[in-house]
């Protein structure tokens, strides 16, 4: 992760930076990664990936997966902007099963 945020190609969304920073109890860990989180700008989100994502919802639970409404607003986004999820998440592995999302693989060079 470290190396891909040096070569300036990780994006973000509002969502995903509510997760990164829920749950962190002690205020000063939560400040220091808050502040590491403002360097990067938020992905435009538009009413038609809240649509996508209810797409995306409704075709995997189709198929028996189960999925949180953040996961399928990530996988929505993914594939409007052409980018891979970086996750170690078993369920979008799911996800890729139906949708047309792209993951990153962990322990790829470059």
């Amino acid at each position: 992760m470290a190396r891909l945020v040096r070569q300036g190609v990780v994006e973000i969304i509002g969502p995903i930076r509510q997760e990164l920073l829920s749950g962190i109890r002690e205020s000063t860990q939560f400040e220091v990664v808050r502040d590491h989180l403002q360097r990067f700008v938020d992905l435009p989100i538009a009413t038609g990936d809240y649509e996508e994502a209810a797409s995306y919802y409704n075709r995997c639970r189709a198929k028996g997966i189960q999925g949180s409404s953040t996961d399928y607003l990530i996988c929505a986004l993914a594939v409007r902007y052409d980018i891979a999820i970086f996750t170690d998440d078993k369920d979008f592995m799911n996800y890729q099963k139906v949708l047309p999302i792209q993951l990153y693989p962990f322990g790829k060079k470059g």
